[in-house]
C-alpha cells in the first residue's frame, strides 16, 4: 500500500508558467473531427493582410469537446447576464487556404 495521500478533496494542482499565462491573441477558430478527436486551430487574422498562421492547436475527445462547449455556453450566458447581450456582427466570409491543395 502507498503512503501517499490524495490532494485536498480530489483537488488538482494546476501550475502555469509566465509565457502561457500571456495568452496567445485569437480571432478565428476552425474545428475538424473524426471518430477520435476534435481539432481546433486558434487563428490571428489581421486586415489587411494576406496570410494568417495557426496560432495554436488544441486536439480533444469527443468527450472534452462536449464538455468545452457547455462550458463555453455557461460562461457566455453568465457574461451577458452581467454585461449584457454579446453582439454577434455579420463577418465577411474569409476564404481559407490551408497549404497546397490536391491536384488529380
Amino acid at each position: 500500500m502507498s503512503d501517499q495521500k490524495p490532494n485536498e478533496e480530489g483537488k488538482i494542482n494546476i501550475e502555469m508558467d509566465d509565457k502561457t499565462a500571456e495568452g496567445i491573441y485569437s480571432n478565428l477558430a476552425i474545428i475538424n473531427h473524426s471518430v477520435s478527436e476534435f481539432v481546433v486551430d486558434f487563428i490571428s487574422v489581421m486586415p489587411g493582410q494576406p496570410k494568417a498562421k495557426v496560432k495554436s492547436r488544441i486536439i480533444l475527445t469527443p468527450q472534452h469537446a462536449k464538455r468545452l462547449v457547455k462550458a463555453l455556453a455557461d460562461n457566455v450566458h453568465r457574461f451577458e447576464k452581467s454585461h449584457g447581450d454579446i453582439k454577434d456582427y455579420d463577418q465577411p466570409t474569409i476564404p481559407l487556404n490551408f497549404g497546397p491543395t490536391g491536384e488529380a
